[in-house]
């Protein structure tokens, strides 16, 4: 690991730990308080919901993002999750904000709002397209402390099936979309540039759509910058079946060092409703919550060099229902199945219209 690298992870540990909850909750008021009224940030009625769009490519931002240095040899990789010192008792709460280029997908307020009430650190990866269709809502996330906004492609596309080419260009337009947001913010009362999840400079991690990857991925991730984040307890929300019960045991089943992933962008169809009870769970159980980077920071990463859900090889299911040629156009209604159980219970069973972001059931978006 290089060491600015090193430090900055480092500097993301020590602030998490030394602030308590109740702190956390009065900076990231405070902070907000500065940009947005209580009234601003509050949901608004259909803003979770999604809807279809023809593609206008003059959504792409028109200039670029700064280059970083590529990811250190030895954090190079799938991060599944972290291996905690002793004692030590976090898990990361990651939400997918996945948009497909045939869409304008939601952002799922009450989620946002419970992760404030309750002083809870998280992670959301943020499709571009998603951050350049909702501004403002992109940049409330920047600016919260307790949140840190990672890079989730540009448009959702399979980036196991895209030529080298498309696929560099693709996470390109991601990371110029953030580039912008973060420079906005930049000139806001409520920026406050320095290391900590509040550091409105630049992503430190991403997502893959689906949640596959090959070698040639992993590594423009890497090459880029970026620490490529998996996880390993997936919740299934994407799933309109599945329960804010089934939502809430599944994350129960996560011992410390665990990278949950969830969704905030309309399609976590009950992960509002589960979101408490998990957070309420997880106290009694004597956890904390962290960041990606935070927890990284902790301990040591967890990296495979392959993505995968469970077990490697279990979601190359992905590859047929989502060839990485062009997602311009909606997928069709998928078939009727039998009922599905586990992680991607949702994605043969889902509606057309939540079939985009099934995807990334149990992982992300």
């Amino acid at each position: 690991m290089s060491m600015s690298r090193l430090a900055h992870l480092t500097a993301l540990c020590i602030a998490a730990t030394v602030a308590s909850s109740s702190d956390a909750r009065a900076e990231g008021r405070a902070a907000l308080g500065a940009c947005w009224s209580a009234a601003e940030l509050a949901g608004k009625a259909g803003e979770k919901a999604t809807h279809r769009e023809t593609y206008d490519p003059t959504v792409e931002p028109r200039t670029e993002a700064e280059p970083l240095a590529p990811v250190a040899p030895a954090l190079r990789g799938s991060i599944r999750s972290v291996k905690l010192p002793p004692g030590e008792k976090l898990v990361a709460l990651t939400f997918d904000l996945c948009e497909n280029a045939w869409e304008v997908s939601g952002y799922d307020a009450p989620i946002i709002d419970t992760l404030r009430k309750a002083g809870v650190n998280a992670t959301f990866f943020a499709s571009g397209k998603w951050l350049m269709d909702h501004k403002e809502r992109a940049q409330q996330l920047m600016a919260d402390p307790l949140f840190e906004v990672g890079a989730h492609s540009w448009t959702h596309r399979n980036f196991r099936l895209l030529p080298p080419g498309e696929m560099r260009r693709d996470l390109a337009l991601n990371l110029s979309a953030d580039s912008q947001l973060r420079r906005t913010l930049s000139g806001r009362s409520c920026y406050r540039p320095g290391t900590g999840p509040v550091d409105a400079s630049r992503p430190l991690v991403f997502r893959f759509p689906f949640g596959t990857c090959n070698t040639e991925a992993l590594d423009a991730v890497n090459d880029a910058g970026l620490l490529a984040i998996q996880w390993d307890i997936p919740t299934g929300d994407p799933a309109p079946a599945q329960s804010a019960d089934a939502i809430a045991k599944s994350a129960a089943t996560a011992k410390p060092g665990a990278i949950i992933v969830m969704h905030a962008n309309g399609r976590g169809h009950h992960t509002a409703e589960a979101l408490p009870r998990m957070i309420e769970e997880f106290r009694k159980r004597g956890f904390g919550f962290a960041t990606v980077s935070e927890l990284i920071a902790k301990g040591e990463p967890v990296i495979k060099d392959s993505c995968y859900e469970l077990k490697p090889g279990d979601n190359l299911k992905y590859d047929k229902l989502f060839p990485a040629a062009n997602n311009s156009a909606p997928p069709p209604a998928p078939k009727p199945a039998p009922a599905a159980t586990g992680w991607g219970a949702g994605v043969r069973n889902a509606p057309a219209a939540s079939h985009p972001a099934a995807p990334i059931t149990a992982d992300k978006p």
